[in-house]
């Protein structure tokens, strides 16, 4: 697994960035060596923000973790991935059998696999309209995303409501 550690209003000691290597070099036991993972470390109010993202071939696993010590953070954070990989290995096993990015023998815990149920289906008209008249729309409804079609790019869009109290925007790709 290769490793990609930043940092962000936040000055890293070498002790913490051996600390998050040699932590990750246990998550690589659970995947090929041609893996990429991120960690962003930042410092926010105060507090130590950690960020990991692993790409596994199409497979994103992420979590971010705050607290006061950034080696706490960075030890819920692998306790976050850990988990996510051994709760999805049979949904995983199941398309990817015959790759070798994983390597499924290595999950452990959590062998019965997980029913996902969607509870409530919802069908509504895409309506043609620009990013901020989607966001206007959002916050009449409520809600903290909206679905619409960009009449500026003719493709379906996505606004949201990020934890920042910003907004965010996913723009589909064909």
């Amino acid at each position: 697994m290769r490793l990609n550690i930043t940092s962000k209003n936040l000055n890293a000691s070498d002790a913490l960035k051996t600390t998050i290597e040699k932590k990750f070099e246990k998550l690589g036991k659970y995947f090929s060596d041609d893996i990429e993972a991120s960690v962003m470390l930042s410092q926010e109010r105060g507090r130590q923000k950690v960020e990991a993202t692993i790409n596994a071939k199409g497979v994103i696993f992420r979590a971010e973790e705050t607290a006061g010590d950034a080696y706490e953070s960075v030890d819920k954070i692998i306790e976050k991935l850990s988990t996510q990989m051994s709760r999805f290995k049979g949904k995983l096993q199941k398309k990817h059998k015959d790759s070798k990015t994983f390597h499924f023998d290595a999950f452990s815990g959590f062998e019965e696999e997980e029913e996902i149920q969607v509870v409530k289906k919802k069908k509504f008209v895409l309506e043609p309209m620009s990013v901020d008249e989607a966001i206007v729309q959002m916050e009449l409804l409520q809600h903290t995303f909206f679905i619409f079609l960009n009449m500026e790019t003719d493709t379906v869009n996505l606004v949201f409501r990020r934890n920042d109290n910003n907004y965010g925007l996913f723009e589909t790709v064909y």
